[in-house]
């Protein structure tokens, strides 16, 4: 299962960075996961500075 990213994101970026898909990107008012290329390696989660990021 995907992660997902909660309303707690900053829009700080690090979890696109750190994406080793690119699966990552900025959306209208946060980052989204694009499930159907994340890989669930908790690459984006590990590098979270608030905590918004987990599985879904």
């Amino acid at each position: 299962m995907a992660y997902v990213i909660s309303d707690a994101c900053v829009s700080c970026g690090s979890c696109a960075d750190a994406c080793p898909m690119g699966a990552i990107s900025q959306g209208d008012s946060q980052y989204v996961i694009d499930a159907n290329t994340c890989i669930d390696c908790g690459s984006c989660a590990d590098t979270c500075p608030t905590g918004a990021i987990s599985q879904g």
